[in-house]
């Protein structure tokens, strides 16, 4: 444990950080995964929960939660697996 404050502080601050990025990486990772079991059993909904896990992908990288490199290729991967099973 830290002994200096402000290294008291920052380990505060690291845990308020740490929360806000996994719930921002657990909200487009729900939505991935609904777009692929919406396009394994051809859904209807595969359209817009596209451009959904495309928007939270992108939130994502602006916050600097994942790299702009990483959410492009998800990105990228959803949609070629949303338009191959048509």
């Amino acid at each position: 444990m830290p002994i200096i404050k402000s290294a008291k502080k920052k380990l505060r601050k690291d845990k308020v950080r740490t929360g806000r990025n996994l719930v921002a990486k657990k909200k487009y990772k729900i939505v991935v995964k609904a777009v692929k079991k919406s396009v394994a059993s051809k859904g209807a909904k595969t359209k817009s929960l596209l451009s959904k896990a495309s928007s939270l992908i992108d939130k994502a990288a602006k916050k600097r939660v994942i790299h702009k490199n990483k959410a492009a290729r998800l990105k990228s991967r959803v949609a070629k697996s949303a338009n191959k099973k048509k």
